[in-house]
């Protein structure tokens, strides 16, 4: 090779040669099995990240209805005690109207209403 003239084409094909694939180099990479295993552990992983993002949103959704439902409860007692005080009138609540009533049965000597 050292008489040959310098040709263009063979030095880029010399060159091209050096830098190509061979066999040996392609045993070191992967197989089909191995990327199938290395597909299925990606799969996982974003399988477990889905999960945990799913696990954030529901804690969260959790958080934000307790709050609700504690504000509801709090509405709730608060529409009872109104409730109780513009029935009975003047802002006595029931269980003191019945305590009232039972103190006025026991004063005159009325025997308590029997039950229904």
């Amino acid at each position: 090779m050292a008489n040959e003239p310098e040709n263009l084409t063979l030095r880029l094909l010399r060159e091209m040669r050096e830098q190509m694939v061979t066999k040996d180099d392609l045993k070191g990479l992967a197989t089909k099995e191995e990327l199938k295993g290395l597909k299925a552990e990606f799969a996982e992983l974003a399988t477990k990240h889905d999960l945990n993002s799913l696990r954030a949103d529901v804690a969260s959704d959790l958080v934000l209805m307790r709050k609700d439902l504690s504000e509801q409860i709090v509405g709730l007692r608060r529409a009872v005690v109104e409730y109780h005080s513009t029935t009975v009138g003047h802002g006595i609540l029931i269980s003191e109207l019945e305590a009232r009533v039972r103190r006025v049965e026991q004063h005159l000597n009325l025997p308590p209403l029997a039950a229904h």
